[in-house]
C-alpha cells in the first residue's frame, strides 16, 4: 500500500488468471485454451497486416469484424459492440449498464472477474447460491423488481461446466423487464445454444462471447457483445471515453477472417466435444463424479481423494489443471479438454496416482 495510491485502489481485490508457466513440455490444462491451433485463414490474414500499414491508427469500430459477427448471426451492425477480449467488454457493460444504484445479482459460484469489477466501478452485488446440483435456479433471479441493478451470469457457468437452457433464460428475461440481463457466453460453442436468438424478441438482453475459445484466439484479445441497439450505444459512449482503438489492425483482420471461416471451427469445436466426452467416461470410470459440461473443459471430484493432493501429484507429473479453494468447490478439479494424447496422459496419471 501508497500513499499516492487512491482510496478504491486499496480496497480492491484483483482477479486472478490462471497460471501461464514458462516450463516448456508440461500438459497445461488449467486455463481452458483449445487444445487446437486457430484457422490458417486467420493466421494468413495477421500475417498480411503487418507492414507499412501498422504506422496507421486501426478502424476505431472494427466494422470488418462487426460486418462479419452480425453476418453470422442475422443481426446488424449496430447491434455488435467488439473489445478488447471479452473481459474488457465485460468491464465495460458493468460501467454502462450494470452501474444503477442498486445490487445486481450473479451466482455464489461463477466467474471470479464479477466481484473485481463490482469493486472497479463500485456496483454494489449480492450472490445467488447455486443448487444443490450446481445448477442456476431461475426463479432465485424473480420477483426483485427494483431492488437489483441487473443480472450477470455465465452460460455455461464457469467454472462448473453446467448449461442453463434458453427457455430458462427467456424466462428469466421476462420476469425482468426493466433490467439488463448479460448472458456471458465463452464456453457456448461447446454445447449449447446461444441466446442470441433473443436477441430480437428481448431489449433488455446482453449476450458476451469471446473468440479466445471456440476460435483458438486467446492471444489475439479479441471478444465482443450483441444486443439492442441501444445498449450498444452505451458500450460505445464508455468505450470511446476510454480507449477509442481497443483492437489493432491485426487482431481485426485475424478476428475476421476467424469469424468467416465456419469449416475450421465446426472441425476443431466437434474434436473438442468428442474428447471431452471421452474424458468423462475416462474419470467416470476411475471413481470421479463429473458435472455435466457444455464447456471445454469438466469440473470433477472423487469422494476418496483429496482435490489439492490430486492437483500437486499430477503437477509433479508434468500436468496442471486448476484448483480452486472456495469452500463449496474446493474438492473439485477444473480440467480443460485438451487433445487426445494430452487427456490421455492426464488419465494414465490419474489412474496411478489413485491407486
Amino acid at each position: 500500500m501508497s500513499k499516492f495510491w487512491s482510496p478504491i485502489v486499496s480496497r480492491l481485490t484483483p482477479y486472478i488468471p490462471g497460471e501461464q508457466p514458462k516450463i516448456s513440455n508440461l500438459v497445461k490444462l488449467n486455463t481452458n485454451e483449445n487444445p487446437y491451433g486457430p484457422s490458417p485463414k486467420a493466421v494468413a490474414a495477421m500475417a498480411q497486416e503487418v507492414g507499412d500499414n501498422l504506422r496507421l491508427y486501426p478502424n476505431p469500430d472494427a466494422e470488418p469484424l462487426k460486418l462479419a459477427i452480425a453476418s453470422r448471426h442475422g443481426l446488424s451492425p449496430a447491434q455488435v459492440f467488439v473489445g478488447n477480449g471479452s473481459d474488457e467488454v465485460l468491464a465495460h457493460a458493468f460501467q454502462a449498464l450494470l452501474k444503477h444504484g442498486a445490487p445486481i445479482l450473479f451466482p455464489d459460484i461463477t466467474y471470479s472477474f464479477y466481484p473485481t469489477y463490482a469493486g472497479l466501478y463500485e456496483v454494489a452485488y449480492r450472490t445467488v447460491p447455486l443448487a444443490d446440483d450446481f445448477s442456476i435456479r431461475v426463479d432465485d433471479y424473480l420477483g426483485h423488481g427494483d431492488a437489483i441493478g441487473g443480472i450477470i451470469f455465465p452460460n455455461p457457468n464457469a467454472p462448473t461446466g453446467c448449461l442453463l437452457a434458453l427457455d430458462a433464460i427467456e424466462r428469466m428475461l421476462s420476469g425482468n423487464p426493466d433490467r439488463v440481463v448479460i448472458v456471458d457466453e465463452a464456453y457456448i460453442d461447446f454445447g449449447g445454444d446461444s441466446a442470441i436468438d433473443l436477441v430480437a424478441r428481448y431489449p433488455n438482453l446482453l449476450v458476451v462471447q469471446t473468440l479466445s475459445k471456440s476460435r483458438s484466439l486467446a492471444g489475439l484479445r479479441v471478444g465482443f457483445a450483441v444486443g439492442h441497439a441501444d445498449l450498444i450505444s452505451a458500450l460505445e459512449r464508455v468505450k470511446n471515453s476510454f480507449n477509442s482503438y481497443p483492437l489493432d489492425r491485426i487482431a481485426i483482420a485475424g478476428a475476421t477472417a476467424a469469424m468467416e471461416d465456419d469449416e475450421h471451427f465446426d472441425t476443431t469445436r466437434k474434436a473438442v466435444i468428442a474428447s471431452r466426452g471421452k474424458m468423462v467416461a475416462d474419470l467416470t470410470a476411475l471413481g470421479f463424479e463429473v458435472l455435466p459440461s457444455a464447456a471445454n473443459f469438466v469440473f470433477a471430484r472423487h469422494p476418496q481423494h483429496d482435490a489439492a493432493g490430486l492437483a500437486a501429484s499430477l503437477r509433479g507429473d508434468g500436468i496442471i489443471v486448476r484448483h480452486f479453494t472456495s469452500a463449496r468447490i474446493n474438492q473439485f478439479l477444473r480440467i480443460t479438454v485438451g487433445t487426445d494424447d494430452a487427456c490421455q496422459t492426464l488419465i494414465a496419471s490419474l489412474r496411478k496416482h489413485l491407486a
